[in-house]
């Protein structure tokens, strides 16, 4: 853990550079290690064909991202942390949000450790 879910829809694909918008993500969590293990950390997008978005008058937009983390981080950390991500994706998405119909959003699950399951030998990679 962390992981970074982002779920964008079609209509912004060309134009969302959504490789570039993970690997910023991970550069942003990597420099809170050790908050969170470099070998834990996970970006990933889902890219939606179905949706409807508002009135669904207007090519509208959205981009919504989840960061999941296990429990044990401080409020300050958990904060600093997704004002960072959130600001980034501000930044990533200005030039587009200037252009059309577009909303971002972004939400923080915080779980317990109790419930999951893990085996991951890439931790090892970066204890070295």
């Amino acid at each position: 853990m962390p992981h970074f879910i982002v779920e964008y829809t079609d209509n912004i694909k060309t134009e969302a550079n959504i490789p570039l918008l993970l690997e910023k993500a991970n550069k942003i969590l990597i420099s809170k290690s050790p908050l969170f293990p470099v070998g834990g950390i996970r970006s990933r997008a889902i890219e939606l064909k179905d949706y409807y978005i508002a009135d669904g008058e207007e090519d509208y937009a959205f981009v919504h991202a989840t960061l999941k983390i296990g429990a044990g981080r401080s409020e300050d950390e958990k904060k600093a942390t997704c004002e960072e991500l959130f600001s980034a994706m501000k930044d990533h998405f200005a030039e587009l949000y200037n252009k059309r119909y577009l909303a971002l959003s972004m939400e923080l699950f915080e779980f317990s450790e109790a419930g999951t399951y893990k085996q991951n030998n890439i931790h090892g990679q970066f204890k070295k």
